[in-house]
């Protein structure tokens, strides 16, 4: 069982920061890659941020210059910086995982839970 614990959400107002942070736990042999996806109201779940193992990292042109996405390996651990806060940056941000599990079967993801964050004008 891999399980993705989520936190930092909330309530801001526009131009401020929040950091969101999730820790992945479980038979997990390695971790391959950790992400954070959001989704609006009646929007789709839209990439925000990837961690790519080998340091590969890719942001959507949405949040470039504002979100920053960073690791902590020793804990299995994505955060997600996210300055300068937009109204358009109300959604709930789901942690993804990928990684290859204890049982040495292909790759393999997980969602976390959710985080609701919610920037006012």
């Amino acid at each position: 069982q891999v399980q993705l614990v989520e936190s930092g959400g909330g309530l801001v107002q526009a131009g401020g920061s929040l950091r969101l942070s999730c820790a992945a736990s479980g038979s997990i042999f390695r971790v391959n890659a950790m992400g954070w996806y959001r989704q609006a109201p009646g929007k789709g779940r839209d990439l925000v941020a990837d961690w790519i193992s080998g340091g590969k990292i890719m942001y959507a042109d949405s949040v470039k210059g504002r979100f920053t996405i960073s690791r902590d390996n020793a804990k299995n651990t994505v955060y997600l910086q996210m300055n300068s806060l937009k109204p358009e940056d109300t959604a709930v941000y789901y942690c993804n995982v990928r990684f290859i599990p204890l049982s040495s079967a292909p790759e393999y993801d997980s969602w976390g839970q959710g985080t609701q964050v919610t920037v006012s004008s």
